[in-house]
């Protein structure tokens, strides 16, 4: 593993702790990693999610991010990615 990958796996472990602390800017950034595919698995479903939690916490953008992205899902997929945020937030 080169010093890139290193620090994008840092930076993902961070803004995963982050996220589990519930810091907005950590919710939204990991919506971007899975939308762009960035040191993880390209995955519209966990973008969507993120991004979602996001908007809850008041970060603006993603609800932009979220609904450009929605474009690009069939309805089950959203309907899955809110789910799953509907999940987070229980656990949090």
């Amino acid at each position: 593993m080169g010093q890139k990958d290193r620090d994008l796996y840092g930076y993902i472990s961070d803004r995963l702790a982050q996220a589990e602390a519930g810091r907005p800017d950590a919710l939204y950034d990991l919506g971007l990693l899975y939308s762009t595919g960035q040191g993880v698995d390209q995955d519209f479903v966990q973008a969507h999610k993120w991004f979602n939690l996001a908007a809850i916490r008041g970060v603006s953008r993603a609800t932009v991010d979220r609904s450009e992205l929605a474009r690009d899902m069939n309805r089950r997929d959203i309907a899955e990615a809110q789910r799953q945020a509907r999940e987070w937030l229980s656990a949090h």
